[in-house]
């Protein structure tokens, strides 16, 4: 199965897309400008010789056309995104890993969008495919480094069964991470306000927090 990522070069995406890429998963990063994706692709394989990396660069058109979906753009521009390519992502399987964050001098502050969340606001704007919230709170620093395991559990929520089904398959693949159930797409808005919190403790910590529950037994996701 090949996961598109439309807005793939940014931090958050390209280190997704490498991270998917190193276990065994097929991604083809997606830009606006498709030599830009293509070079970051070369980038990223030449940083990670030791890893034989299916990672490919196109356009979003591309990206958009595979089987999974992951919409790493800017939270103010991810509804547009999706809204350019609603015809090919009609019954797709959608992840959105984008948080509605401003930062106020030292501070990082979560915002409301209209619907609550930016998972809501894209599942509106493309009401036929299946979105999915998962990934948004995970460093992009330590996605982006294949050095270390991911130390984190992935929170995820969706209206559809299935589609957090198969992101929980994914995420059970990535080394060190565990996938967690966390109910219906509503969910989505705490999730996301509490990124803002993580992104706190690493300015003030100088770390890179990542959330792990305790009390779940392993297999939690299936719950």
């Amino acid at each position: 199965m090949r996961i598109g990522i439309l807005g793939g070069t940014g931090p958050a995406g390209s280190a997704l897309g490498l991270r998917l890429a190193s276990i065994g998963c097929d991604v083809l990063l997606g830009s606006r400008d498709s030599q830009r994706a293509v070079g970051i692709c070369t980038e990223l394989a030449r940083k990670w010789p030791d890893f034989k990396l299916n990672l490919n660069g196109g356009d979003n058109d591309a990206a958009a056309d595979c089987e999974i979906v992951v919409v790493a753009t800017p939270w103010d521009s991810a509804a547009t995104i999706v809204n350019e390519h609603t015809k090919q992502l009609v019954g797709k399987i959608v992840v959105t890993m984008a948080n509605a964050l401003v930062r106020v001098g030292k501070e990082f502050q979560p915002l409301v969008p209209p619907r609550g969340s930016i998972a809501a606001h894209i599942q509106a704007e493309i009401p036929l495919s299946r979105v999915v919230a998962a990934f948004q709170h995970l460093p992009a620093t330590e996605l982006g480094n294949l050095a270390h395991e991911v130390d984190s559990d992935v929170l995820i929520c969706s209206d559809d069964p299935t589609a957090t089904a198969a992101i929980s398959e994914i995420v059970l693949r990535i080394p060190g991470c565990r996938p967690l159930n966390a109910g219906s797409l509503s969910n989505a808005l705490a999730i996301e306000a509490f990124t803002a919190v993580l992104l706190q403790l690493n300015v003030r910590y100088k770390t890179r927090v990542a959330p792990r529950l305790t009390g779940i037994p392993d297999r939690g996701e299936s719950k």
